[in-house]
């Protein structure tokens, strides 16, 4: 593995513990609050947010708590960019992520089918570098699967063309294979509580639904919000074209919740999608 082929965490320290021990007494104590959730069906993706542990861990940890016990044969993170606009979609280039809990590898193979199976998808490390949406996922994913390997994937440009055409990429590069399909997003940003739960019941209507077209519509038409939309719309692509059959709401809440201030809030949402 090439050292310079690690990217090194960029968030640790500061939306969640940089020291080993407390971080995972963090997520142990944020699975523990959530129960034992019964979710009937095989869990095939996941619809998780992406904010300081203190804001969305627990909303995060309702998704994780699933897949205890699970066995994957790599995890397929799609992530919007916030800090960097490109074209098309950008699939990590590189060996492996960094996060206190150690390397988590890169799938190498699923990472070049990726890579040549669709005109926009590009191996890359364009989005990479400083984007968050994909390294505040790794502590929780390492800490409930074992053997994990990754395929980071960052979406520069979130046009419908290119939401589905990943989609449409990523059903056929894992159908038939054991891999969890993952988006990573929070909901409508820094509005009072009110209009927050109004434009977020749009996006969680649409995705209990499994409806990504209509979700599509919905945020270029400015009825929902969400900076991952996109990513979210092209997991439910590939799912339902690999066979899921429903969504499972989890957990929604709002930064509110934790400050106690509603004015402004940003929303979050933790889905299954399951076959």
């Amino acid at each position: 593995m090439n050292p310079s082929h690690v990217r090194e965490p960029v968030v640790a320290g500061l939306f969640f513990p940089r020291e080993e021990r407390v971080l995972r007494d963090e997520i142990h104590a944020l699975i523990e609050r959530c129960g034992q959730p019964e979710v009937p069906g095989m869990v095939m993706g996941l619809i998780s947010p992406h904010a300081g542990y203190r804001y969305s861990g627990l909303t995060a940890a309702h998704g994780y708590s699933l897949l205890q016990g699970k066995h994957y044969e790599s995890v397929i993170i799609v992530a919007p960019s916030h800090n960097e606009f490109f074209d098309g979609i950008s699939v990590f280039a590189g060996d492996a992520y960094r996060t206190p809990f150690g390397v988590v590898p890169v799938h190498g193979d699923l990472k070049r089918e990726l890579a040549a199976s669709g005109s926009c998808v590009t191996l890359d490390f364009h989005g990479h570098g400083t984007e968050h949406a994909i390294e505040v996922q790794l502590p929780f994913l390492q800490e409930v699967l074992d053997h994990l390997t990754i395929v980071p994937i960052v979406i520069g440009n979130q046009s419908k063309e290119i939401c589905i055409e990943l989609g449409r990429v990523l059903a056929k590069v894992t159908e038939g294979k054991q891999v969890l399909l993952m988006a990573s997003t929070d909901l409508s940003h820094y509005h009072a509580r009110a209009e927050a739960e109004r434009l977020d019941r749009v996006f969680i209507d649409d995705v209990a639904a499994f409806d990504y077209a209509r979700l599509l519509e919905d945020l270029a038409d400015g009825r929902t919000e969400a900076c991952g939309g996109g990513p979210v719309a092209s997991v439910l692509c590939a799912l339902h074209l690999n066979g899921a059959e429903r969504v499972e709401i989890l957990d929604y809440r709002t930064s509110g919740d934790v400050t106690g201030d509603d004015h402004p809030v940003v929303g979050y949402l933790s889905a299954a999608v399951l076959a």
